[in-house]
């Protein structure tokens, strides 16, 4: 059985961002405050966004820091920050961050599980909209589960 990444602590509904620089801060102090990362693993999510943008479509991003940066991950996890109302995202309209910290490949199954969601657009439109961490967690994990299988 895999290891639960996303608990309860780390989903965060309603939000609001000024912008993505802002999102990713969000999502990075998320990270810290369940105790997955130390705080320099933030700074490293901001560099690996202006390398490459972490917009992955449908109203998602996924911020996650450098590989160098793997060394201030206390233990693998995962955040889910919900934007309701989205914020521009280069150009791109996001409405849900989930943020990765992965200590090695854990981060490939959660981006499968997340594009099994996407290519759903009942899924996604849920995760999107969602006002309940359980729900939340239950099609990720529950998606996670199945790509892992």
């Amino acid at each position: 059985m895999a290891e639960v990444m996303l608990t309860r602590q780390g989903v965060r509904l309603g939000l609001q961002a000024a912008d993505r620089t802002d999102a990713i801060q969000q999502a990075g102090e998320v990270l810290v405050e369940i105790g997955a990362v130390d705080a320099p693993y933030v700074e490293a999510m901001h560099e690996r966004e202006k390398i490459l943008s972490s917009y992955v479509g449908e109203s998602f991003a996924l911020p996650h820091g450098t590989d160098q940066s793997r060394v201030h991950i206390k233990r693998s996890a995962v955040a889910f920050l919900q934007f309701p109302d989205g914020l521009d995202w280069e150009g791109e309209s996001v409405r849900a961050c989930i943020a990765i910290a992965a200590q090695s490949d854990e981060h490939i199954h959660v981006m499968a599980s997340l594009a099994n969601v996407l290519v759903d657009t009942d899924k996604a439109e849920v995760l999107r909209n969602s006002s309940s961490p359980e729900e939340v967690i239950q099609l990720l994990e529950s998606e996670r589960s199945d790509s892992e299988a």
